[in-house]
């Protein structure tokens, strides 16, 4: 059964009644409201300190497509656009980096194919080859060193003025462990976000860790069974889309999931609800759910 609120400013507005006892705010005035009604087991956290804008029991993320650039809107349950999430392409000084890469390349293992002409026989084909395989050291080098990092920034709106949030990538090559880095705008860091490639391989594991090395949330697939059919047969066309459970610590108690829905675009929804006694920033578990979806690249 729908609920009616009012906010001090006078707004009226209707929601759905599975928002009973949680916070919602007032689109004019900004006031937070409790919506009436719940069972006791609504989420309770302590949101001192942190923008309202995260101030949800569930986000519900929307990838905006057609874009160079990867971008997200965040919404609350009520239909209200509460966030701009963007993950720049940097195209054109990527596209340089890749030129850069293949003019060392060239350079160098066309010099060293050069010199190489000039021995006779089986000992100068040798050489010529390696000497263009050693060309694509300094050109993959080239290449990293032009390239740039791919940052995360979470903003009020698309207007992009306000920054709420951020997640720097720590390392341009990373070939087996990738790190990033959630920040306030400020520069406090809130938590690392940490992926092992070879592990993913069987199942996607994500750890988030606080800045004092404490494991704070565990994040993988929902199930191991499925994970190992995903890898043999795909998602079957979002069939088996991928899901994510948050555990709280390295303990198996459930405490958020990220769930892709069932739609031909790219929707997801962020649940803390589980979370009731507030254990996981609720900044540092949105900034993990845009990066299984970005850094996973479903």
């Amino acid at each position: 059964m729908p609920i009616t609120v009012s906010s001090s400013c006078g707004r009226s507005f209707t929601l759905k009644d599975d928002l009973a006892g949680q916070l919602v705010q007032c689109p004019d005035c900004n006031e937070e409201i409790r919506v009436p009604g719940g069972t006791g087991t609504e989420l309770r956290r302590s949101f001192e300190g942190i923008d309202p804008a995260f101030h949800l029991g569930k986000f519900l993320l929307r990838q905006k497509h057609m874009a160079i650039s990867e971008k997200y809107y965040v919404w609350d349950e009520a239909g209200q656009i509460v966030m701009f999430v963007q993950r720049p392409a940097m195209l054109i000084r990527n596209v340089l980096a890749v030129f850069g890469g293949v003019v060392a390349t060239v350079v160098v293992g066309g010099g060293l194919g050069y010199a190489a002409s000039w021995v006779e026989g089986d000992a100068g084909a040798v050489l010529m080859a390696a000497g263009a395989l050693a060309g694509l050291v300094p050109g993959v080098v080239v290449g990293i060193a032009l390239s740039a990092k791919r940052h995360v920034y979470f903003y009020r709106d698309d207007t992009r003025e306000e920054l709420l949030l951020k997640v720097e990538q720590d390392q341009k090559f990373a070939p087996f462990v990738a790190t990033y880095t959630i920040k306030e705008p400020g520069g406090e860091t809130l938590a690392h976000l940490r992926k092992n490639y070879i592990y993913n391989i069987i199942r996607k594991r994500w750890h988030c860790v606080a800045p004092d090395g404490r494991i704070l949330s565990v994040i993988k697939e929902d199930s191991f069974i499925l994970s190992l059919i995903r890898r043999l047969f795909g998602t079957m066309l979002g069939a088996l889309r991928t899901n994510f459970v948050f555990l709280k610590g390295e303990t198996d108690e459930v405490i958020g999931e990220f769930n892709r829905k069932f739609t031909l675009l790219d929707r997801y929804v962020l649940d803390l609800t589980h979370d009731t006694a507030g254990y996981l920033d609720p900044r540092v578990a949105l900034a993990a759910g845009v990066m299984l979806d970005t850094g996973e690249k479903r």
